[in-house]
């Protein structure tokens, strides 16, 4: 591993305890106990390109996904063989005449019965029933413990964490509102990361924006205190929920400018980099999907599976440009420009305003692990 501070290059015996035997200073990670990928330089160097030097503030959630070594997901497995009371119930009636058979009977007959009897009881005996299971995603580390490294390792270490990371954490202090003034549009966002990363850099005050941070599920009620006529961005993961959020939301305001700048699943599904996961599926089936959000057979029934992909994943710069741009739009169209579906989920392949920007690491595919570029375990 390589000192964050003298930049000596040490080995396990030279940084025991997290302190340096070269200069004597401590440091936070050590990739023998933290991970693979998990040293202050790499961490520090992720940072620093997130934030571009401290200038942009980016939420641990980010970086955590920023810094991940490694994602992937696996869809869901149907049950395998045969229950137990079946198997016994066919097994048993089958295997007792030949017992029976087996010690009346002489010479090669009673072998052959004698065998067939056991061979159907060491059937019913060893072919285990496999449950079926659902899908699934793994990211390392773990979110719970990249949070746990960064505020007990890192701050013990520093007093602080990295610059320009703020902590979204449960626990952590809300941060004070800009003032906006007179509002221009409404940002409506479904993700608590991306919302933290939004007022951590003034971004709706610059905008003239009103940022609303609600769940998919009940966005319609957030919006019941909004003053009416004010055109809404819509910010969400390409999930389920998040595909149906903008097209239910036009058909609830009519009246209203409703430009979905969420991330599309088109744009993230077979992406080598986005960041892939996967949840319990919802009571979402990919008829509504393609119906009412437009999606192609295939992104519908892979959300429509439970798969997923965070809208907090996407760059930093590469989201504060979308939801500049995205504001840009919306104030300048009118109901009807936006009306089918419009946004960033079908605008031209061309058009700069579309997520598709590179992520560290993740899946190309569900099921297909990748490793993040240049991770380096120390």
């Amino acid at each position: 591993m390589i000192c964050p501070h003298c930049a000596a290059g040490l080995t396990a015996k030279e940084r025991t305890g997290f302190v340096c035997s070269r200069c004597d200073r401590p440091f936070a990670l050590d990739p023998r106990s933290h991970g693979r990928g998990m040293n202050d330089l790499r961490i520090r160097r992720i940072a620093a390109h997130a934030t571009d030097g401290g200038r942009r503030k980016v939420t641990v959630t980010q970086l955590w996904y920023l810094s991940r070594t490694f994602s992937g997901t696996w869809g869901p497995s149907p049950a395998r063989g045969v229950r137990p009371l079946v198997r016994w119930l066919v097994a048993l009636p089958l295997a007792l005449p030949l017992f029976i058979l087996s010690a009346r009977a002489d010479g090669a007959w009673s072998t052959l019965s004698g065998a067939a009897a056991l061979a159907l009881v060491a059937a019913a005996t060893l072919r285990k029933r496999t449950p079926a299971r659902p899908g699934g995603s793994l990211i390392t580390p773990y979110e719970s413990r990249f949070r746990e490294l960064m505020e007990d390792r890192w701050r013990t270490t520093y007093g602080q964490l990295p610059p320009g990371v703020v902590d979204d954490g449960p626990h952590a202090p809300a941060l004070p509102e800009s003032p906006v003034g007179r509002p221009v549009v409404v940002l409506l966002c479904t993700d608590h990361a991306v919302a933290v990363f939004l007022r951590a850099n003034g971004i709706p005050a610059r905008l003239k924006a009103l940022l609303v941070e609600a769940e998919p599920a009940v966005a319609h009620d957030a919006l019941a205190d909004v003053p009416g006529g004010l055109p809404v961005v819509v910010l969400h993961d390409a999930s389920a929920l998040g595909a149906l959020l903008a097209p239910l939301l036009r058909l609830a305001h009519p009246d209203r400018v409703v430009l979905d700048a969420g991330l599309p699943v088109a744009a993230v599904r077979h992406r080598r980099g986005a960041v892939h996961r996967v949840a319990p599926p919802r009571a979402v089936d990919a008829a509504d999907l393609r119906s009412v959000a437009g999606l192609s057979e295939e992104d519908a029934v892979w959300l429509a599976e439970g798969f997923w992909s965070p809208l907090a994943a996407v760059p930093p710069a590469r989201l504060e440009s979308v939801v500049t741009e995205a504001v840009e739009r919306a104030t300048a169209a009118g109901p009807s420009d936006l009306r089918a579906a419009h946004g960033f989920l079908t605008w031209p392949a061309g058009e700069p305003t579309t997520l598709t920007g590179e992520t560290s690491a993740g899946t190309s595919s569900a099921g297909t692990p990748s490793r993040t570029k240049g991770a380096q375990a120390g």
